[in-house]
């Protein structure tokens, strides 16, 4: 919309305005002076004598049009104008121009206005602005300042997809991106997170003694016929699912041209789903060595899908593995830019998987963090989860899921009240489960008189800081800065004391 109101106002509010330059190149301006009466000649062709007296003492204007003028042809004249040539007829008008905001009437309209001109027909329907780049603190790049940054030096450092993600991530409407160093190579290494997903797939492969790709048809490939589905793993059936969202929630951001979001979407997709939750999962099921060939054909499929959602922000990686993964498919294109773009499919929707996944990650997510909030031996525990019936089975059926993944052998009751916190357990609370780690009552006790003591430290400080508020003279005297700093001690003081307290309480 910004974009749109800065365009209508140049349109509705034009005036004349300098069109020479004193350049070297570009179109000579179409006008002579006469030598004799004075005047200028404008023409077509180049004319032999002036318009208004005759003289032949004519000279053409030095002066060239603004650069502007040529690039305004750039639609058109790139393809044979003004012949009728065969790229003519079927790339003009295109569809979308890419540009920044910076220079909508110097190029966006003057395309417009020569298009019109010379062919009859706007060149675009559709403009994109893009957001301009700017410094680590917010300036304007420019030689002057000396704060440009050479963008082949970065992807030699970082990697060409590293560079470009970091960038479509900042690139939100109506914002510049601030460029970052750190960012870029923060993304360098989810490039190297993708990599090692890659190689755990091809590694997992390769031990099945699988052939890279079976199905003839990867670009439509299911695990399973959609009356099969309930009959999949639940780590598929979530996986599936979950791409199943993600690609519908993409392909709607790209039609509205919010790319971040789908750089954002995938960046967590990837990272916290697929290689955290899915393929620590794929994991367990190699080593149990039953139902290899679903389960390498599934992580295949899930992972040759993945790459095509993630394929316009991040083209070399994604076509460098799509390449040796789907290398002796039958059929498949030549490239993944020429494979489909993964659609919403209402067979792969299970809203059921989902949530039954999502509980077994918060039941995981609990005992990790509560044996880290405890500082707790790292060799297997044991515990008991107390839930409402339907969360019991579903834990029940994914035991070892948990065992695993979590290190902690539960024992799951149904209904039943949790212990009263003794000095061997360590218990924490949600809303759908409790769950309660048992532990030596040493190690346990120690524990909780160390965070007692650090618990009464934070309340002495608190105490200090308040004293500090509650004095007028202080606040009287002390700079607006430093009263902040001590109002934002006090919230993070009271934070902490609130979260030890309530560790504490679970013991």
């Amino acid at each position: 919309a910004q974009g749109c109101n800065t365009y209508f106002q140049w349109m509705y509010n034009i005036r004349d305005w300098c069109i020479s330059r004193q350049l070297w190149w570009g179109h000579r301006i179409p006008a002579w002076h006469c030598g004799t009466c004075g005047k200028v000649t404008v023409a077509r062709q180049d004319p032999e004598r002036c318009g208004h007296c005759g003289s032949a003492a004519i000279t053409q204007d030095p002066d060239v049009l603004d650069t502007w003028f040529s690039s305004g042809l750039w639609p058109f004249s790139t393809l044979g104008w003004p012949d009728e040539t065969t790229d003519l007829r079927l790339f003009y008008p295109t569809s979308l121009l890419n540009t920044g905001y910076d220079i909508l009437f110097f190029w966006v309209a003057r395309m417009i206005m020569l298009g019109l001109e010379f062919t009859g027909e706007v060149p675009f329907r559709q403009v994109y602005i893009h957001a301009i780049v700017r410094d680590s603190k917010a300036q304007k790049m420019s030689k002057t300042r000396g704060n440009t940054v050479d963008p082949l030096e970065m992807a030699d450092k970082y990697g060409t997809d590293a560079l470009r993600f970091s960038l479509v991530v900042g690139a939100a409407p109506g914002t510049d991106v601030i460029f970052s160093e750190e960012r870029v190579a923060g993304y360098q290494a989810f490039a190297n997170k993708i990599w090692n997903a890659a190689r755990f797939v091809f590694l997992s492969l390769e031990k099945a003694g699988a052939e890279p790709w079976a199905p003839k048809d990867p670009q439509n490939f299911r695990p399973y016929a959609s009356q099969d589905m309930l009959e999949a793993p639940l780590e598929d059936r979530w996986i599936f699912s979950r791409l199943n969202s993600v690609a519908e929630q993409a392909d709607r951001a790209i039609e509205q041209f919010r790319y971040h979001e789908v750089a954002h979407l995938l960046y967590h997709f990837i990272w916290h789903e697929f290689c955290d939750w899915y393929l620590e999962w794929k994991k367990l099921r190699f080593r149990e060595g039953s139902g290899l060939t679903p389960a390498w054909r599934n992580l295949l499929a899930a992972f040759e899908r993945t790459l095509r959602l993630l394929h316009p922000l991040m083209p070399f990686l994604t076509e460098e593995l799509w390449q040796r993964l789907t290398v002796n498919a039958e059929g498949r294109p030549r490239s993944i830019a020429l494979a489909s773009y993964p659609q919403y499919d209402v067979h792969l929707a299970d809203l059921p998987a989902e949530r039954q996944v999502a509980l077994l990650q918060s039941i995981i997510t609990a005992a990790r963090n509560l044996r880290a909030e405890m500082k707790l031996d790292q060799r297997q525990l044991d515990g008991a989860l107390y839930s409402r019936a339907a969360a019991a089975e579903i834990a029940r059926r994914n035991e070892e899921v948990i065992r695993r993944l979590a290190n902690v052998k539960l024992e799951v009751i149904e209904g039943a009240a949790p212990p009263d916190g003794s000095g061997s357990h360590a218990r924490t609370t949600t809303p759908e489960f409790d769950l309660v780690l048992r532990a030596p009552g040493a190690e346990v006790e120690a524990r909780r008189q160390k965070l007692a003591k650090e618990k009464t430290q934070l309340e002495k400080a608190r105490d200090s800081s308040h004293r500090q508020l509650e004095n007028q003279e202080f606040l009287s005297k002390a700079p607006p800065a430093v009263v902040e700093s001590i109002r934002q001690k006090l919230t993070r003081y009271d934070a902490q004391i609130a979260k030890l307290g309530q560790t504490l309480d679970g013991m």
